[in-house]
């Protein structure tokens, strides 16, 4: 039995789950609406304020989607209670990042500043050298942080770019001179 998926899910208070045909999940809860079509042969049950999943037979596919299933249907509720957050930061002389409406301006040593719009459901916040991109789609949230980090990457020699706080860079030694 897979150990991911036959853990429970707990349903918190305010938060409503709905299970139409073909698996079709609908998830409402504090900080808004979440729906998901899942694999159609897991069997999602609702019982005593927690969410089951369980699966049809014990071929190797089946197995694979019923943690996957359950990890998802997690993802759904803890995004409509608490939300999902990725923090970025800028490192370098003259990188910069500013907000303005929608919009995230990004300076990072490029002829010309590179704009991105917020995705639907994604709010991003500029707090000095840090981005915060917040929302209730871990997906989309996870998504939108690799674009933003994806247009500097952060270079092993001097470590500048636009790196997760989490993230460690491993750094390299640079040229040496020339001995005579």
């Amino acid at each position: 039995m897979s150990r991911v998926g036959k853990m429970p899910i707990a349903i918190p208070a305010g938060v409503t789950v709905e299970v139409a045909e073909n698996n079709t999940v609908t998830v409402k809860g504090p900080k808004g609406t979440l729906t998901r079509t899942l694999p159609a042969d897991m069997k999602i049950s609702e019982e005593n304020g927690e969410l089951k999943v369980e699966r049809p037979n014990d071929q190797k596919r089946e197995r694979s989607m019923h943690g996957l299933t359950r990890a998802l249907l997690n993802n759904m509720v803890v995004g409509v209670t608490d939300g999902f957050t990725k923090e970025l930061e800028v490192n370098g002389v003259g990188y910069r990042a500013a907000k303005a409406g929608k919009k995230l301006t990004l300076s990072l040593g490029y002829s010309h500043p590179i704009e991105m719009e917020d995705p639907e459901g994604v709010e991003t916040v500029v707090d000095g050298n840090k981005i915060i991109v917040k929302g209730i789609d871990k997906e989309v949230v996870g998504q939108f942080a690799a674009e933003i980090r994806e247009k500097r990457k952060p270079e092993p020699y001097k470590g500048k770019g636009i790196k997760y706080v989490e993230e460690r860079i491993r750094r390299k030694v640079g040229k040496t001179g020339k001995k005579a």
